[in-house]
């Protein structure tokens, strides 16, 4: 208990100290918000009033703290170029990258463990070869460039999906997962192959040591010692892995994203930055940094529970 709650603490500061790093480096990028809204011809007491009104006038700490209260209170407030709450406006994209995110996570553990282990007990096997080929050529392929050959094969020539038909989850739940699952498949093909990489070296690295010979001495099988032995230790490193690919798979969820043309939080967000709409910028990158130090804390405290000698800081 008093390791989960030291956990939760470094957490919420590591937040708190990203949340003003982020604030801080917003502010000091160049572009007047105010300029952007009224033009460039727009005169001194407008341009004045307009930033009395948005609160630009006052001191760097004292909009950081107002910010941060309003943030905190769900109300990262109102976007300047959309003219409506930011809340609202990143309720209707949030979902959209959040579940073609996860999606792509559980299609990465659907074909990347079972090719670890597969590959693991048949080492050195033609198929074995064949797979480290495969996993090379796969990983060497980024995901955007995955996108299109998914879209122009399974969309052009197989005709199982209409490349930017997207369907929005209010009309049709099914029809939503269904054209997600092709975009999830670009993102997660180059982490599977990694994952099955590292999963095999570490099963391989744990069967060499001396408690699986033991195992293997006391009457268990094969399956017996892997499944019995092996694998919970070998999962430990595959473990980080896994945590460190689902905040990668949202980073390329952006990228995936006007691939397949879905309207998730990227559309938004590339808008926000070239019309220098700080609000939407804040509050988007500040729920990515969220899911991403959320999703470490969940790694440690698993890692914990898989082997309480393990101090991950």
């Amino acid at each position: 208990m008093r390791y989960v709650l030291k956990k939760t603490v470094s957490t919420l500061a590591t937040l708190l100290v990203v949340s003003l790093f982020l604030f801080v480096s917003f502010q000091l990028i160049s572009g007047d918000p105010a300029t952007r809204m009224l033009g460039t011809g727009a005169t001194p007491e407008r341009l004045a009033a307009l930033r009395a009104q948005l609160g630009l006038d006052q001191p760097l700490p004292v909009q950081y703290v107002r910010w941060l209260v309003a943030l905190l209170q769900g109300d990262p407030g109102i976007s300047y170029i959309y003219k409506q709450p930011v809340a609202s406006l990143l309720a209707a994209k949030i979902p959209v990258t959040l579940a073609l995110a996860l999606l792509s996570f559980a299609l990465m553990c659907v074909v990347g463990l079972p090719v670890g282990l597969y590959t693991a007990k048949h080492a050195g096997s033609s198929l074995d070869h064949i797979v480290l080929v495969l996993n090379q050529v796969i990983m060497a392929i980024p995901p955007f460039f995955s996108g299109i050959l998914i879209s122009w094969l399974f969309g052009m020539v197989l005709h199982l999906f209409s490349p930017g038909g997207y369907v929005p989850y209010t009309r049709s739940l099914a029809d939503f997962l269904g054209y997600l699952v092709f975009p999830a498949l670009a993102i997660a093909l180059p982490r599977a192959a990694q994952l099955a990489k590292l999963l095999r070296g570490s099963i391989l690295e744990e069967a060499g040591k001396n408690y699986t010979r033991t195992a293997y001495s006391r009457g268990n099988d094969t399956n017996g010692v892997l499944y019995g032995h092996i694998l919970k230790n070998a999962l430990l490193p595959t473990l980080t892995f896994l945590g460190m690919s689902l905040a990668n798979m949202l980073a390329g969820s952006l990228v995936v994203e006007r691939v397949f043309n879905i309207p998730g939080i990227s559309t938004i967000l590339l808008t926000s930055i070239g019309n220098r709409d700080y609000p939407v910028i804040l509050a988007a990158v500040m729920w990515i940094a969220v899911f991403v130090i959320v999703s470490n804390l969940v790694v440690d405290l698993l890692y914990r529970a898989l082997d309480p000698r393990v101090d991950v800081g």
